[in-house]
């Protein structure tokens, strides 16, 4: 079962997204609502994946901080709006990122994707190596 780490203010997301990866077959095995949280929280979980709010990074940090306490975890990165943000999350250090305004249906599939087959190479025996290129079906 994937373990996650949820990071995001809103407490309305988060419920939405643990309902979704309950279903999933995930394990939520932590939350936080802002980013000194994330930070001292996530490793003490041993996550397989991290699901984290932009707008939680502060200016200044880069995930780096947070992969250096999580060095095996998949990280996605969650955003609001599809614009540069998306390309700005990648090269910040995630290994993908799911837009906030997408279907239910769509975030389900890129989460299995992530849990399934875009997982860091020192990840978890059973994630496979993750591809640096943009997923082309994203609008």
């Amino acid at each position: 079962m994937t373990r996650v780490f949820l990071a995001d203010s809103q407490p309305e997301v988060r419920s939405a997204l643990r309902i979704m990866l309950l279903d999933l077959h995930m394990s939520v095995v932590g939350e936080a609502t802002d980013w000194p949280a994330t930070l001292t929280q996530a490793a003490a979980t041993h996550p397989d994946m991290l699901l984290v709010d932009w707008d939680l990074i502060p200016a200044g940090s880069s995930l780096l901080e947070l992969r250096a306490t999580c060095p095996a975890a998949v990280v996605i990165v969650l955003i609001s709006h599809l614009d540069a943000r998306d390309q700005a999350a990648l090269s910040a250090g995630a290994d993908s990122f799911i837009s906030k305004g997408e279907s239910p249906e769509r975030v389900a599939e890129r989460l299995r994707a992530a849990a399934g087959g875009f997982a860091r190479s020192d990840a978890h025996p059973s994630f496979s190596r993750f591809s640096q290129s943009r997923d082309e079906s994203i609008p």
